[in-house]
């Protein structure tokens, strides 16, 4: 029976599954890389006999006649995307379509995102979605179903939480397949383990997939990788070297098998320690890694626990470019600690030291972490506008400046590192190869530039409208000169259109 209505509906024989998108452009906008939830519990549908549509609306739009003809829609929302995802659930369900929502940002809101759907799925939502498509068939109640929060009526129920999975070997491959617009997918995304031993206070990693490293097995692995058959793999793992003997075991296994596409992976500065894992890496194509270098201020890398020197950065650069891989640098700004020199500093040092591609990214405080809890506490949050928690907008009051200040240093910080002199300086030295990573989000500059000017509008707009008096308080007493700048600027809001306007929030 339908908990909505009391009323029987029908067998479940088609699912649409939907990863919705940003409302503004971000540094993931460029790249169509789907996560892979979505499509390893599609395989697992379609392995029931079900017909399974998955829009990712980074690479198409929903196509709404196609989604209305759905018996269950399931969306999977991060914070950032939770706003769309809604609005997509809304409208499925005024056309009397169930809807389950999930995702790291309905797991720790869950009865927000009832609200707008009639499930929600909470941690690792495989098994907890293929018993409720079996509940919902057989007309059955869903009390026992771990991982599900659900209403009866208007009350909300919590069921207990599911286990983390933990014989990742027994999932199938993602079915990327599914994906409408698939075909627009140049790198292969495969995902090895799941959880991360470390624990930093802002990341929501540890808190959805535990501090546990749970792994694939090597051969397990090696057959996705001759299923896939890539030009490029992008391995999705949080830590892809946590384990270090048994990143060895796979790469030694790859070349061992002649399987050796291009690969990038996320990993850590100490990486760089182990010269048989490096040698490894080079000579099974590794062409770039992620390496989370967060922050240049020893007191904000302290806060982070990261448990890593400046010294040890620099380091780890140089020796991934003895060895021709790439490194991208990935720093978080505005820490307690945090103040405009030491972004300033951060910048500095990824030029001087010749990182050769970053995201500067901005402290979100992400619902579900410590971090978040803390800032709530201290009534530090300026908004809860979710679509603004994408890592490009600043959400909070920081410690040691003013929320205008840390928005301004980050467009900075990106407007200068990509520059066009910048990476001429590349080309100047015959670096052709990170010549083209760099020119290549170089030429993003003007997306980067309608960013800005589109999310000054929408602040100041915010700012007189929702917070006016309040924020221009906080910013006074933060910096007083800068008090009498936000006056004037806030003014700005009575000349903006009505709020009825077109959001200018899809940059395209």
């Amino acid at each position: 029976m339908d908990i909505r209505g009391n009323r029987a509906v029908p067998k479940i024989r088609k699912v649409s599954l939907i990863e919705p998108k940003s409302a503004g452009y971000h540094v993931y906008s460029g790249i169509a890389l789907p996560r892979l939830g979505l499509p390893l519990m599609g395989a697992m549908l379609r392995q029931r006999g079900i017909d399974v549509s998955i829009y990712c609306q980074d690479l198409v739009d929903v196509d709404y006649e196609d989604l209305l003809s759905s018996d269950l829609v399931g969306i999977s929302t991060t914070t950032s995307t939770a706003p769309e995802g809604y609005r997509i659930a809304d409208k499925a369900r005024e056309a009397g379509i169930p809807v389950v929502i999930g995702g790291s940002h309905a797991s720790f809101l869950a009865d927000e995102s009832l609200q707008h759907g009639d499930y929600c799925v909470r941690g690792e939502g495989e098994y907890t979605l293929m018993e409720l498509v079996d509940a919902i068939d057989a007309g059955s109640g869903f009390s026992t179903i771990d991982g599900l929060s659900y209403k009866v009526g208007e009350e909300i129920r919590h069921n207990q939480a599911r286990p983390l999975v933990q014989d990742l070997d027994a999932l199938p491959f993602p079915d990327l397949s599914l994906i409408k617009g698939g075909e627009k997918i140049k790198i292969a995304p495969i995902a090895t383990s799941r959880g991360c031993p470390f624990d930093c206070n802002f990341c929501s990693v540890t808190r959805m997939f535990g501090r546990g490293y749970r792994e694939r097995s090597i051969e397990n692995v090696i057959e996705e990788v001759k299923y896939r058959d890539p030009g490029f793999i992008f391995y999705y793992d949080d830590n892809f070297t946590a384990d270090r003997e048994r990143s060895k075991v796979l790469l030694d296994t790859m070349l061992s098998r002649g399987l050796t596409p291009n690969w990038s992976a996320q990993t850590r500065v100490d990486v760089v320690r182990d010269k048989e894992l490096l040698n490894l890496m080079k000579r099974s194509n590794c062409y770039m890694l992620y390496i989370g270098f967060e922050s240049v201020n020893p007191a904000t890398l302290t806060e982070y626990n990261k448990r890593q020197s400046i010294e040890e950065m620099a380091e780890a650069v140089r020796i991934l470019h003895e060895h021709g891989i790439m490194a991208h640098g990935m720093f978080v700004f505005g820490a307690e600690q945090d103040d405009s020199a030491s972004l300033r500093n951060t910048l500095k040092f990824a030029l001087k030291y010749s990182v050769d591609t970053v995201q500067f990214m901005i402290l979100t405080p992400l619902p579900g972490t410590p971090y978040f809890e803390n800032l709530e506490k201290q009534d530090r949050l300026l908004t809860r506008d979710w679509q603004l928690y994408d890592g490009q907008h600043v959400v909070y009051q920081p410690s040691k400046m003013s929320p205008y200040e840390l928005q301004k240093e980050t467009f900075r910080a990106m407007k200068r590192f990509y520059s066009l002199r910048e990476c001429l300086k590349m080309l100047c030295g015959l670096d052709f190869a990170r010549f083209l990573a760099k020119i290549n989000l170089s030429l993003l500059r003007g997306k980067w530039n309608s960013a800005k000017r589109q999310f000054e509008s929408r602040m100041w707009r915010w700012l007189y409208r929702a917070h006016g008096h309040i924020l221009i308080r906080r910013w006074e007493a933060a910096n007083k000169d800068f008090g009498e700048r936000i006056k004037a600027l806030a003014g700005k809001a009575r000349s903006i259109s009505a709020p009825n306007r077109p959001s200018p929030e899809n940059v395209e």
